[in-house]
């Protein structure tokens, strides 16, 4: 079996050694970095990238490459062995990152890996992008939707009632699936993209249609019912988190940044 694991990144730093692990650079650098690809070769989207961040690795991935399965991690984030590896030292999630051993077990049994999935325990999926983006955002891809793909609709209305869901723009599949699950979404953020006016957005909230498409993945694999198994994301690196937390409750109660 032929593995590629795309590592997303826009700078050189420590990377999985395993061999299918390819380090992909992403963004704006008019330098190559040695020992990676690159998302701006061939048949690409990379001048998207303020707007689709990893995404337009994946384009890329899909239209470019050749592998019995594929997938998208981040050079912050890493799918692990089965273990959470929490509490674990830097070096120690390194030695317990997916190897292309237990990978080749988990694709003979399933057809895809996402990651565990988040729970927002106190809202929904909408809600949830209500607080932290634009909700207007989110209502003109469920326009687009309805118009491109109106079969998806009922799936779309149920995973924005969960609590629950895959995120981080991380999954490994075969590659049929990977390619068409790109193609279907690139299709309809780019009809998105059309109508959307993020002039006067920040340089985070440009990032809209990387954000959107966490909310598309578990619309597709609903929808067409991917046999997937989660595994456990790491965290490579200081995440922050009470600063995270409470990040997330001032824009929660303070309502922005859909106010006006």
């Amino acid at each position: 079996m032929k593995a590629e694991i795309y590592i997303v990144s826009h700078k050189r730093t420590r990377m999985a050694t395993d061999k299918m692990y390819k380090p992909l650079q992403v963004g704006f650098a008019k330098e190559n970095f040695h020992g990676f690809l690159r998302d701006n070769t061939d048949d690409n989207i990379a001048d998207k990238n303020a707007n689709y961040s990893e995404l337009t690795a994946q384009y890329w991935a899909a239209h470019n490459r050749q592998a019995d399965v594929k997938g998208l991690v981040h050079y912050r984030r890493y799918f692990s062995d089965g273990a959470s590896h929490f509490f674990n030292s830097v070096n120690q999630k390194f030695s317990g990152v997916l190897s292309s051993h237990k990978l080749e077990k988990i694709m003979k049994e399933h057809d895809m890996i996402l990651p565990k999935k988040r729970n927002y325990y106190i809202e929904t999926s909408w809600s949830h992008y209500e607080h932290v983006h634009h909700i207007k955002d989110l209502e003109l891809t469920r326009q687009v939707l309805t118009e491109m793909y109106p079969a998806y609709v009922p799936y779309f209305d149920e995973m924005m009632e969960r609590k629950a869901v895959h995120m981080f723009n991380m999954f490994i599949a075969k590659e049929k699936i990977f390619d068409e699950y790109t193609d279907w979404l690139i299709t309809i953020l780019e009809e998105v993209e059309k109508r959307v006016d993020i002039s006067d957005y920040t340089s985070y909230e440009k990032r809209i249609f990387g954000f959107l498409s966490e909310v598309l993945l578990d619309v597709w694999v609903e929808k067409n019912e991917i046999d997937y198994v989660e595994l456990p994301v790491m965290f490579m690196g200081n995440q922050h988190w009470i600063k995270k937390i409470v990040s997330f409750l001032w824009r929660k109660f303070r309502g922005d940044p859909n106010e006006g």
